[in-house]
Order: C-alpha cells, then sequence, then structure tokens
C-alpha cells in the first residue's frame, strides 16, 4: 500500500473514525453518517467485551439504546465484513432461544512498538486486544532518525510475519470501516480530511539475524497483513512529543530529536496508518481499557521514570501532551543532576538508588513520588510497571505502597504490579485499536473515555 493509498483510507475514513469514546457526546452537528459510526463502535466494544460466549442482539440493543432494528442492521454488516459470526443460542425467558454472536479476534491485527532507550519491542495484537506474537531486539534511540527509522519498519514486518504472513486467511481480505477509523486516527499532519464515512460507522537491526525475510516497502508489509488485515501501528516512546502531531520534542536525554515528525516519517515508510504517543500513556490507555474505568496512575520505571494518568476512565495527557512527567518532580533541591537539567528529581534518586543496588531506596523514592499523587489527584490506585520493576516487583510494590499508605489519611490506596508481558507495546497497539471501539477517544482523540 503506498503513501497514496493510505492517504485515501485516511481522508475517507475521517468523519468515520470520529466515532468518539462510549458516552461521550458529539460535538454539535454531528451528521449523522458519524452517528452511524459511533453506534457500530458501540456495538463492536460489547461484541469484543463479551469474550468467547457471545452476545444476542436483544442484550445488545438493552445495553446500547439502540432500536433492534438498528441492532439487526449493524450485527448484518459486521458478520458481512467478517467481524462478528454466530456463536450459538442462548436459552430466553419467554419465546425461542436467542441467537448470540461474538467478535472474530483474527479478522484485523495492529502493530504495538515500544521504542525505549536501548530495546524496541514490537507485538503484533488481534482485534480483541490478545498479543499472538511478539519480539525484543537492542535498539538505540539516539542512532539518528534513518537508522530508528529502519530499525522500526523491519522489526513491524517481522512481527506481522511471524503470524499473518503465514496463515493470511486469518486476516480479514475487507477492512471495511475499521480501516477507515484507524486511516483518520492515523492520517498525517495536514493532510485534508475529505470524503464521508461509511454507513454505520529495512536493514538488519544490530544483533537480530532471526528470520531470512526482511520488509522493506510498503506493499511488503501490506502483503505479510494478509492484504489488508493490518489495521496499523501505534507507537510508544519516551517523551516529551506532542500526539497529535506526532512530533517529537526535546525527548530526555535525546534532544536532538526535537522537531522530527516521527510519526509521519513512520507512516510513509510503512503505507499504514501510525499512531505516536509517550510510552506511559499508551500503557495507561491499555490498561484503562481492561479495568473498570476508575482513576490510577501508571509507574514506569526502566530506563528513565514517568507516569501515565487515568482520571475517571479517561486518559490525561494535558493540552500539549505533557501530563505524566511524573519522574521530573523535584524533591530535592540540592539533588543530583537529571539529564532534563533540573536537580533532586525523583528519576535521578530513583535511578541513581537502583545503580546502587539499593532497590529499597529507590522504592521509597518511588512511594514518596506516588504518594505525592494520590493526595494531588485522589486517585483509586497506582499500578507500577518497566523494566526494573518487573525484575523486583514484590520490592517495589511492597516499598511503594507502604510509603503509600503511610500518607492514605485512612484510604486505602492499592499498589499493584500491572498486567501483561509487555504492557506499553500493548498499549501502543491499543493506539490504534481503541478508536474502532469508541474508546481512547474523545472529540479530540484522546480525551474520551479509555475505559
Amino acid at each position: 500500500m503506498n503513501r497514496a493509498s493510505a492517504g485515501s483510507a485516511g481522508s475517507a475514513g475521517s468523519a468515520a473514525g470520529a466515532a468518539g469514546a462510549a458516552g461521550v457526546p458529539f460535538g454539535p452537528g454531528a451528521n449523522l453518517p458519524v452517528l452511524r459510526g459511533h453506534n457500530a463502535a458501540l456495538v463492536l466494544d460489547l461484541l469484543r467485551t463479551a469474550g468467547a460466549g457471545g452476545i444476542s442482539r436483544l442484550e445488545l440493543a438493552e445495553r446500547t439504546g439502540l432500536t433492534p432494528q438498528a441492532v439487526s442492521k449493524i450485527t448484518a454488516r459486521l458478520r458481512t465484513e467478517g467481524l462478528a459470526v454466530e456463536a450459538g443460542r442462548r436459552a430466553s425467558t419467554g419465546g425461542k432461544p436467542r441467537t448470540v454472536l461474538r467478535l472474530v479476534p483474527s479478522a484485523a491485527y495492529a502493530v504495538g512498538l515500544h521504542l525505549d532507550r536501548d530495546e524496541l519491542t514490537a507485538v503484533l495484537v488481534d482485534l480483541a486486544g490478545a498479543v499472538v506474537a511478539a519480539r525484543t531486539v537492542p535498539f538505540d534511540l539516539g542512532a539518528g532518525a534513518t537508522e530508528v527509522v529502519e530499525t522500526a519498519v523491519a522489526q513491524v514486518g517481522r512481527v506481522v510475519g511471524e503470524v499473518v504472513g503465514t496463515t493470511p486467511s486469518e486476516a480479514a481480505g475487507e477492512l471495511g470501516e475499521l480501516g477507515e477509523v484507524v486511516g483518520a486516527v492515523g492520517e498525517p499532519a495536514g493532510q485534508s480530511a475529505g470524503g464521508n464515512s461509511s454507513e454505520d460507522s529495512a536493514p538488519e537491526p544490530p544483533g537480530d539475524s532471526a528470520g531470512s525475510s526482511v520488509v522493506r516497502s510498503a506493499g511488503d508489509v501490506r502483503e505479510a497483513a494478509g492484504g489488508g488485515g493490518l489495521l496499523g501501528v501505534g507507537v510508544a516512546m519516551p517523551g516529551p512529543l506532542d500526539h497529535r502531531t506526532g512530533v517529537l520534542q526535546r525527548v530526555t536525554g535525546f534532544p536532538a530529536w526535537d522537531g522530527y515528525p516521527l510519526r509521519d516519517a513512520l507512516a510513509e515508510r510503512l503505507g499504514l496508518p501510525v499512531v505516536l504517543d509517550k510510552d506511559t500513556n499508551a500503557a495507561a490507555l491499555g490498561l484503562a481499557l481492561r479495568g473498570p474505568g476508575d482513576s490510577f496512575a501508571y509507574l514506569h520505571l526502566g530506563t528513565g521514570l514517568g507516569a501515565g494518568l487515568v482520571l475517571g476512565g479517561s486518559l490525561h495527557r494535558g493540552v500539549r501532551t505533557g501530563a505524566g512527567e511524573f519522574g521530573h518532580q523535584v524533591i530535592q533541591l540540592d539533588g543530583p543532576l537529571c539529564d532534563c537539567g533540573n536537580r533532586g528529581c525523583i528519576e535521578a534518586l530513583c535511578l541513581a538508588a537502583v545503580a546502587r543496588g539499593d532497590l529499597a531506596e529507590a522504592a521509597r523514592v518511588l512511594g514518596a513520588g506516588a504518594a505525592n499523587l494520590v493526595e494531588l489527584l485522589d486517585i483509586d490506585r497506582v499500578l507500577l510497571g518497566g523494566r526494573t520493576i518487573a525484575a523486583h516487583e514484590e520490592c517495589f510494590v511492597r516499598g511503594v505502597g507502604a510509603a503509600v499508605a503511610e500518607r492514605g489519611r485512612g484510604a486505602v490506596i492499592p499498589v499493584r504490579g500491572a498486567q501483561g508481558a509487555y504492557p506499553v507495546a500493548e498499549g501502543a497497539a491499543q493506539l490504534v485499536l481503541a478508536p474502532v471501539f469508541g474508546r481512547g477517544r474523545g472529540p479530540n482523540w484522546g480525551e474520551g473515555e479509555a475505559g
């Protein structure tokens, strides 16, 4: 798929892709095609959350508030497009048994990329959010734009080829309005958004020799995706950055990235919609989609320290994508110099403690910051993730939990490790998938409900 065709998909689906987050009202003047896209997203989301057991049309009507006729029309389209199938019958309280429908997870896929400072993780996620392939390779975020982009493109091709390329029949041949939704999400900055919605709406990276087939072009990726089964690519990396324009800013420790349009560079090479966000935001979105719609902070400790914030079920990025720079709150005025230029940042103190092997101190420092968040935002829980925490989860959960409890003013705030083997990469894939289900995208893409 070339740049032009990728742009066409984005343009054609801009209105359908505006299907807002469930429960978030559309702005004044929302046209009927947009509302139809929103209704289809509601139905798809209920099919997703119902799992393999499925859900009946009557239940879909009751839970969406749509008429039975509207639900029948939407589900007929979803079945025609291969997104839903019958899953048997369920006894009813009266009358004939109800036909149950379920989502087809293999109907479409998304790739999630986590570009960390020293390694790259790529996952292939199906429509139900399950990871079906994953790979992690050494990576240098400071290697320069050309090498970073080419390595990312190569790894997208490899992770797609591991599953979809070998079994193309599992991918939907025609994505219909799903492709249009993601095309609108990943539309490069400055590209026109015309068209109408549907009715219902690389070189070998260092140290990586696995496999001989390297995806080098947009056409290769599309072919590996079964001719249309790949919705797009979500990219998560350290900030700061602007998630709306897809342009990097002075990434902590890598100021040379300032002003680089990474999203558009990847979209041009891949010929696919690309969405870019901070690593912590992506992880928080993915976790929110599996959660109860409450308020929480996801604290990520790896090569750096940051936070993703979900408030009232909505991912909170801030106007400039600046929310969640948790690691750079100063808690020691005369403390060590941080890569950001300040002194006494939680990140600098925490990473220094980890480097000298004092995990208890690192957990205590992290806990002090977590307690600040709890007191400031009145959040319901704290989730911990990142490589450092994954390697010593019990120590950090205990230490951070103790610090939060000490200042909890009687409130019990759970502190737990984040679920999922690859929370950031999985969350990056959800940057692409969530809008399909009307989640994670409000009127301003990202300010709507996540859960």
